[in-house]
């Protein structure tokens, strides 16, 4: 992957990838821990720029749920959606939400050329909603 987006194959890009696709939407402390425990030593400063590079070279996406620091997830080339627990703050996919891509049609887009649109839908996930019928 990394070299057909011609990047360089270094540990350290490979181990961020790597960890990125073992777990969806985590934080960059996440993956540094993740890159760490396969690693040994790595800077958070390397973490964030690997992850950089790796999300303009298109490999994977950041995504910022409100309220949130930054996610990342190897899901990329769709127009994917998320849902959020409002609780615990676990984040899913939710496929495109009707048609096709960009998803939704803005009724007025003021003259923009839309090729993408980020829904966030919020709620509690499962094992919150179970917590919290039996509280």
């Amino acid at each position: 992957m990394l070299r057909g987006a011609s990047l360089r194959v270094t540990r350290p890009r490979v181990a961020v990838l790597s960890a990125v696709h073992d777990h969806p939407h985590a934080d960059t402390n996440a993956i540094t821990a993740s890159v760490r425990a396969g690693l040994g030593e790595v800077s958070q400063q390397a973490v964030y720029d690997v992850l950089g590079a790796l999300t303009a070279a298109g490999l994977v996406r950041r995504i910022y749920p409100p309220g949130s620091v930054a996610r990342y997830e190897a899901r990329v080339g769709d127009n994917h959606h998320h849902l959020v627990c409002r609780s615990c703050g676990a984040i899913a996919d939710v496929d495109c939400a009707v048609g096709s891509a960009p998803c939704l049609a803005a009724d007025d887009h003021h003259g923009y050329t839309v090729d993408e649109a980020e829904v966030v839908f919020w709620g509690l996930c499962p094992a919150c909603s179970t917590t919290t019928r039996s509280t």
